[in-house]
Order: C-alpha cells, then sequence, then structure tokens
C-alpha cells in the first residue's frame, strides 16, 4: 500500500477500472472515474474564487455523492460538512463561526442552511447527483464553464487543512477542530492496517459523513487500501440487511447502539445471515459492552474488532487486533497509530495498571483548536493531548477506557464510572439497553440513575433490578433511580449521551 499524504492522493492506490464508492440500487463509480471527478471540482472551486484556504460548508444527504465531494473539495479547500437536520439557528452559529466563503447542498434541497447563507452573504452552489454513484454536477449562479485542468500547485499540500469538524459541545461552546491531509492520510492508513484491508474488502458504510467514525474509519480508510465503499443513506435498522444481501460487504463499522439495533432484527434475518460473508465487524466512538460484543460475533460468525477513536486524533486511537492475536473484551485494544499513555491530574505519567486520563501523541492529533487559546492550554500538556477520557492500560499495553471523566458521577466523594453499572446491568436477561447517568442530590451532590429499555421477551420489575445489583455492585454504586423507555435518546450520531440525560428524561432529583 503506497501512502499518500493528501486525501486526493490516496485514490492513487485504487486500480482505475476498480469500484470506489457505490450505493444501493445504484451503479458503482470507479478509482478513475473519482479522480476526473476530483480535478473537475478543483476547477469550479478555483473559477469561484475559492483557495485552499477558504471553508466550504456542505449540507449533503449521507451517501455516495456525500462522500465524493468531501474527497473532491478537500483536494481545493477546506471541507465542513454539517448535519442536515440543524435547524437554522444551528446553521446560523456553525456557518458564522466557521466564516464559511462557500456553501455546497443538493440541487432541490430545501434546506434552511440556503436562506441562511445567502442572509449572511455566503454564495450557495449545488451539485447534482450523476449517472453513478458518487457521481456530480456543478450548477448554480456563481457557477460558470470550466475549461481548463487543474495544475499541481492548484491542489492542497500535506499541511493544508482539509477538514473543520465541531466538536459536540455537550458542555460548552463547539470546539472547531482543524485536521489536516496528513493527519486525515495518517490515520486512515492506520485504520487500514489495524483492519488488513485490501483492494476485494467493501465497507457497507452507515455512519453520518459529517462525522470523523465514517469520513475517515469507512471512507478514507477503504479508498487508501485501494478498497470500495457502499454508501447507504444513513442507519436504518429495518434495511440494513436487506443492504447486506445486496451489496455483500466484507465488513462494516458501527457505533454500539446501531449495533444492538441490528442484532434485534437478527432473528427476522436468518436466511440473510446465512449467506452473509463478513470478515469482520468493526465498532467505534463508544464504549461496546462484552455482551453486545459476544452477541454480535454469534450472530455474524466474524470477529468484532473493537477500536477507539475521537474527532481530535482524525478518528483511531488505539484498536484491537485481527484473529489470530488476542482480542479482549472490554478493552479497545493497545495503541493503533498515536502513542498512548496515563497521566495523573499533575501531569505525570503512570505507570502499567494506573487508572487516570488517557492522553496521546502523534502524527494524526490535531495541533489545537482554532480561536480558541484557554480550550489549547487546557487540553495539552507538552505534546500531550488530554483526551478527557479516564482508563488503564494492562500488562499488555491493552487500554481499558473507564470512563469520560466529564460523566464520572462523585456521590459524596465516592467516584463512580458510568459504564461499570452499564456492563452490570445489561448481564440481566430483561435489559436490552442501559444507560447509567448522573442526578442531582441535596446532600451528596450526585447520585446514580439508570435508563433502561426492556428485552421485549423478559418481564422484570424495578424491585428485581435493584436487587440484582445489590448483589454486583457495592452499596454506593446501586442505582438510586429507574426510568424505563421505549427508546434511548441518542445524538446525531448515534452515541447515547449521558450528560443532561436527566434533564432530557425529566428525572427529578434524588431524596
Amino acid at each position: 500500500m503506497k501512502k499518500a499524504d493528501t486525501i486526493h492522493r490516496l485514490l492513487d492506490n485504487g486500480q482505475p477500472q476498480a469500484a470506489a464508492l457505490s450505493a444501493p440500487g445504484a451503479q458503482a463509480c470507479s478509482f478513475q472515474e473519482l479522480r476526473q471527478q476530483v480535478s473537475t471540482t478543483v476547477g469550479v472551486l478555483r473559477d469561484l474564487d475559492i483557495s485552499r484556504h477558504d471553508r466550504v460548508a456542505m449540507v449533503l444527504a449521507n451517501g455516495p455523492v456525500a462522500a465524493s465531494a468531501f474527497v473532491s473539495i478537500s483536494a481545493a479547500a477546506i471541507t465542513a460538512p454539517l448535519n442536515p437536520a440543524y435547524t437554522a439557528d444551528e446553521f446560523t452559529y456553525y456557518l458564522e463561526d466557521l466564516e464559511a466563503a462557500l456553501l455546497v447542498v443538493e440541487t432541490g434541497s430545501d434546506s434552511s442552511s440556503r436562506d441562511v447563507a445567502q442572509r449572511l452573504g455566503v454564495k450557495v452552489v449545488e451539485i447534482e447527483a450523476g449517472s453513478a454513484a458518487g457521481l456530480f454536477q456543478w450548477s448554480g449562479s456563481h457557477v460558470g464553464a470550466v475549461d481548463s485542468q487543474p495544475g499541481e500547485g492548484d491542489l492542497a499540500g500535506a499541511d493544508d487543512v482539509a477538514l473543520i469538524l465541531h466538536t459536540s459541545g455537550t458542555t460548552s461552546r463547539p470546539k472547531m477542530v482543524p485536521l489536516s491531509h496528513r493527519n486525515l492520510c495518517v490515520s486512515a492508513y492506520n485504520v487500514a492496517e489495524s483492519l488488513a484491508l485490501v483492494p476485494e474488502d467493501r465497507c457497507l458504510n452507515i455512519m453520518p459523513l459529517f462525522h470523523i467514525h465514517g469520513l475517515v474509519a469507512a471512507i478514507l480508510a477503504s479508498l487508501g487500501a485501494g478498497a470500495g465503499v457502499v454508501c447507504t443513506p444513513g442507519f436504518n435498522a429495518l434495511k440494513f440487511y436487506s443492504w447486506l444481501k445486496e451489496t455483500e460487504p466484507t465488513w462494516y463499522t458501527a457505533v454500539p447502539t446501531m449495533h444492538q439495533s441490528i442484532l434485534d432484527r437478527a432473528p427476522r434475518n436468518t436466511a440473510v445471515l446465512e449467506k452473509a460473508d463478513l470478515r469482520f465487524v468493526r465498532s467505534s466512538s463508544a464504549s461496546l459492552p462484552p455482551t453486545v460484543m459476544k452477541d454480535l460475533e454469534n450472530t455474524f460468525s466474524a470477529p468484532v474488532i473493537e477500536a477507539y477513536g475521537m474527532t481530535e486524533a482524525a478518528h483511531q486511537m488505539a484498536c484491537n487486533p485481527l484473529p489470530p492475536a488476542i482480542r479482549k473484551p472490554g478493552t479497545v485494544g493497545p495503541a493503533a497509530g498515536p502513542s498512548v499513555a496515563i497521566m495523573d491530574e499533575q501531569g505525570s505519567l503512570q505507570p502499567t495498571g494506573s487508572i487516570g486520563e488517557v492522553v496521546i501523541r502523534g502524527a494524526n492529533v490535531a495541533s489545537g483548536y482554532l480561536n480558541n487559546p484557554e480550550a489549547n492550554a487546557s487540553a495539552f500538556h507538552g505534546d500531550w493531548f488530554r483526551t478527557g477520557d479516564e482508563g488503564v492500560l494492562d500488562e499488555d499495553g491493552y487500554l481499558r477506557l473507564t470512563g469520560r471523566l466529564k460523566e464520572i458521577i462523585n456521590r459524596g466523594g465516592e467516584k463512580i464510572s458510568p459504564r461499570e453499572i452499564d456492563e452490570v446491568m445489561l448481564d440481566h436477561p430483561a435489559v436490552a439497553q442501559v444507560v447509567t447517568f448522573a442526578i442531582p442530590h441535596p446532600r451528596l451532590g450526585e447520585d446514580v440513575a439508570v435508563a433502561i429499555v426492556l428485552d421485549g421477551s423478559q418481564s422484570t420489575s424495578e424491585a428485581e433490578l435493584r436487587s440484582f445489583a445489590r448483589e454486583r455492585l457495592a452499596p454506593f454504586k446501586v442505582p438510586r433511580k429507574f426510568v424505563f423507555v421505549d427508546e434511548m435518546p441518542k445524538g446525531a450520531t448515534g452515541k447515547l449521551q449521558r450528560i443532561g440525560l436527566a434533564e432530557k428524561l425529566g428525572v427529578t432529583p434524588a431524596g
């Protein structure tokens, strides 16, 4: 695998006529066609006076056009994919924060981002899907005919910013993370090497393409290995098995809540599962409960590879290895790209077996947040980036995450990891999904609550679940409140969010 340091050069690893991007029910586009799409796009952007340092916001539905637009636009400008579900107020915030020079939408889109962009004086251009998956044409009053092919000087370099993503902003103002071509390419190769991707592989992407997981693990890692990607319209548990049957992927990657929804429908799709031939299943972006990992492996007769990623690291930081190497359920594997260490509150690196904050450094790690010196001062200790995650490295170098530092429940001075409670409650046969979260307490500060989705085939009660927890947890860790829900609230990327869950579910303070 030839290692490139810009996204457009990743495409050189694909055979010209091999399928690069495809979609259910659509003709695939080849690597050669995708490379031509990049050239056309660079010409259009230069004609629009968009430079390599201008920021181009994209509001595109999940699918092959979003994937192709990201790859193509990044060759000549800075991409900023935004969630199409944002409100007008959210688009106003993000377009202003980005200081976007251009907004790209699909022809016929009724997104409120159009009106917002026009009000802010941001140019709006349209792209329309072509005959094959991932191919598109440019249109709009600002777009003219492009007569010349771009030269090498028109293309972005390795140290140019390729992508800006905002952090979720769960507890504070969202921060802008600038990722260079080099950051993204290094991470893409880290993923490809961890998974031993080859040109014959085909990823079924169900992750949103305004999130680092889908952009790097599914799209860039595959293209960099000369492999193909099936781009779906987004996650849909009802359609997953028909996509699996039609597109015959060799792997897919998802967050744990998606895996759980896929498992829920497995009993109705045994015929598809019998013919499925997945080489592995990948999980990342949130901790995968060991029980879910076991069920996935039994369902797909394939190893589940749990990885650890975050936006600031251009996704991957650690990854469990493929067989025959040892996979350790409950861990995210050893470092798989950057250096990974554990640091205490004073900034000292800790020995094996010590719990502390996970810190990373390496060529895939962003150099800092944009326009936010305060955040940079707290996020870095020397050249180590503080992830905000708590964890421990075992004697084999495998990392076990114990929780987000901001999510740790402080019950009268006793620190409780929500993930530990999750894993205990998931062992109860009637519990399908669980999220442990903090609720206010007048004397202790915080107490423990759990939101639970029950398995419809089993029955239980709050008293039984509390008794179950008491047998397995220290008294101060036993949930004070149980909240039963039909569906767990999720963020835009499918991740469960503990912070703010008490308010979202209307849970009153513990007495």
